[in-house]
């Protein structure tokens, strides 16, 4: 490994944020490719001009092709819409409901040790490639693998797998729509107060918030599987066409808009959290279920599933591979530093899980004291922790119906946030492909309005009687072995086709005045990118594949047929499939021997970095795209003047 340079100065760091190149002066190029660095600003489709030409707007040939310019790309409107978007889209739902749950049935305490060994050798090293990935080529998901044409088809498969997510995640928004007008009634009609619920409080059998959310919210007793979806539920198609609704408000003018949403939809669930504990706290039986929260069981550390679900939660919970973080990081200045950002959102969301866990499992505990039974008989992990026995045991305290509006107003901020990032891994990957489409107000509009309408139209089968068996499947398969292939190709393609020696100088690069302490930082997460990040996702992937082929997919007592497995790994399958796909094309539109054409597929292309536009509007440089031809004829003084000095001759 070639040693890191030393902080640029001030001079250099203006300089190049201006033109936006790089602040070494080199022009940068894949390992191995030289010829890109030998190249003049001038050179336009195979064809170069020497500066003193271009300089002096000297008369090109007639079939010169002409530059068009580019429009600025957005900016973030300040350093905390950044951090507080990437905390709002990595701090989901998934902190709440599933990390408490893991916690407690892999060991309590000794959960901590395999999950903050998972964030530092794959949550970190993997959330820092992204973030830097976008904020250098200060372009979507697609259009940043400029800077690798082979590995196009990464882009495409996080824009499938974002819209898999985007297409579930807001039928979870819907539920708590559905929950939250419930709420606005005395008493709360999943509570035993509720004169319909007299009879089910008598007996063990189900309790009134089960019965609720089965047969009220999902209608699921109508219906026999994932053949029988039966009709939509209309009160859950308003819910999520409200839901879709709000998401085209505010992602409408892009990250203006949701920039400063995110000061209260990212800030308000920590106020909730922290109202939730001390009311917790003040509660009977508060202690015991804290005490079973994190009282340690040393024996799990020698299970595999135990570290398997510590890897799988750190890499959903950061939201990896889904193409958001890449995305809010291209709207980013490019001298941003990276790496605090990266400690700050990484360590912040994990501190977010393991104080949630207070929240859940002190009332859970108090729950549980009233009924005279264990903890872990009423303890459940996601739709059932959100949608029965945490509203359950809300519906116990007094002044039920604030606690209710309150913790369902939290899941709503959650769930929003996290669907920003999502869709703006979508959008940013279409416009920058199509950048006509940010110049124009209605047809951007258009866009989103269509966008969000076709998942509104697609996600009624997940509203139906028979809904939650499609949720569960879309949920189980979309972000399972398909992403872990693609984050894997991810990070294999960015150190060895690329070069993580490269990689890390554009970090340097970006970071210009970069501390002592990050140069030894990115020296660690090099080891990482090479040796322990892929190894351990290797592991995650195996994992999955036995588990897979052992187990069976369930839905309560429901077991899934073989048709329907096999549709969701289709799913998972099609969206990883796109690397080898969009590879093969990339690779077919070069020239040359089986040998050329790859090595040719792997460098950068002229445009990668030298568009962003992120500098300042009066020095903006845009360089097209390069474009190979059969021959390659470097122009000279001559080649201008020619037609003059024949006419002379004459």
């Amino acid at each position: 490994m070639k040693p890191l340079p030393e902080p640029c100065n001030e001079h250099q760091k203006k300089s190049s944020s201006a033109r936006g190149e790089m602040p070494s002066g080199e022009a940068k190029a894949a390992p191995g490719n030289t010829e890109l660095g030998a190249e003049s600003p001038a050179r336009q489709n195979g064809f170069t001009a020497p500066p003193s030409v271009s300089e002096s707007h000297a008369p090109s040939p007639p079939h010169a092709p002409a530059v068009e310019a580019q429009l600025p790309r957005e900016q973030w409107g300040g350093k905390y819409e950044f951090l507080l978007s990437c905390i709002g889209y990595c701090v989901g739902l998934g902190n709440v409901w599933r990390f408490p749950y893991l916690c407690y049935r892999n060991g309590g305490g000794v959960f901590l040790i395999p999950y903050f060994i998972m964030l530092f050798f794959t949550g970190m090293p993997l959330f820092l490639m992204e973030l830097s990935l976008g904020q250098y080529g200060a372009a979507g998901p697609i259009t940043v693998w400029k800077c690798c044409p082979l590995l196009k088809g990464i882009g495409i498969g996080m824009l499938c797998v974002s819209m898999l997510v985007c297409l579930y995640y807001n039928v979870i928004i819907a539920w708590t729509f559905y929950y939250l007008g419930s709420s606005f009634q005395s008493p709360l009609p999943w509570s035993c107060d509720y004169s319909a619920n007299v009879k089910l409080c008598n007996t063990t059998t189900k309790s009134p918030s089960e019965v609720f959310w089965n047969k009220n919210v999902l209608g699921v007793d109508n219906s026999t599987g994932l053949h029988d979806p039966g009709p939509v539920r209309w009160q859950l198609a308003l819910c999520l066409l409200a839901a879709w609704f709000i998401i085209f408000l505010c992602m409408l003018k892009g990250i203006r808009s949701s920039g400063k949403v995110v000061y209260v939809t990212a800030t308000f669930p920590y106020f909730v959290l922290l109202v939730l504990i001390i009311r917790g706290a003040t509660l009977e039986g508060s202690l015991q279920g804290v005490a079973f929260y994190l009282t340690p069981v040393w024996e799990k550390l020698a299970n595999a599933q135990v570290w398997n679900d510590a890897a799988s939660q750190i890499f959903y919970s950061l939201g990896i591979g889904v193409g958001g973080l890449l995305s809010m990081a291209s709207y980013n200045k490019f001298d941003n530093n990276v790496i605090r950002d990266t400690l700050v959102i990484t360590i912040g969301n994990c501190a977010t899980s393991f104080f949630a866990g207070f929240a859940i499992f002190s009332i859970l505990g108090h729950m549980a004291w009233r009924k005279g039974v264990p903890v872990e008989k009423v303890a459940d992990t996601g739709p059932g922790l959100a949608f029965v026995a945490y509203p359950e045991a809300l519906a116990l305290l007094p002044g039920s119906v604030f606690w209710s509006i309150l913790f369902f107003l939290m899941l709503f901020m959650l769930g929003v946030d996290t669907l920003f990032g999502n869709m703006e891994g979508i959008t940013t990957a279409v416009l920058d492909e199509f950048p006509q489409l940010r110049s124009n107000m209605k047809h951007k509009t258009l866009f989103l309005g269509l966008l969000c309408f076709g998942f509104y139209l697609m996600g009624l089968l997940l509203v139906t009687n028979g809904g939650i068996y499609w949720f569960t499947l879309i949920d189980s398969f979309s972000t399972s072995f398909g992403l872990i292939i693609i984050t894997l190709f991810m990070c294999l393609g960015i150190s060895f086709f690329y070069g993580v020696n490269q990689f890390c100088q554009d970090i340097v690069d970006m970071i210009c005045r970069c501390p002592p302490w990050c140069t030894k930082v990115l020296l660690y997460f090099k080891a990482c990118w090479v040796f322990c990040t892929p190894f351990l996702l290797l592991f995650i992937l195996s994992y999955i594949f036995i588990e897979m082929y052992r187990t069976s997919l369930r839905y309560g007592s429901y077991v899934f047929p073989l048709w329907g497995k096999a549709l969701g790994v289709c799913m998972g399958t099609f969206c990883c499939l796109q690397i080898p796909i969009w590879a093969i094309v990339a690779v077919s539109r070069e020239s040359g021997t089986l040998k050329d054409r790859f090595q040719k597929a792997i460098r950068p292309l002229n445009s990668w970095r030298v568009n962003n536009l992120n500098s300042s509007p009066h020095e903006q440089h845009v360089e097209p795209e390069r474009i190979e031809g059969p021959f390659t004829v470097n122009l000279t003084e001559m080649d201008f003047t020619a037609m003059a000095w024949d006419s002379s001759e004459a």
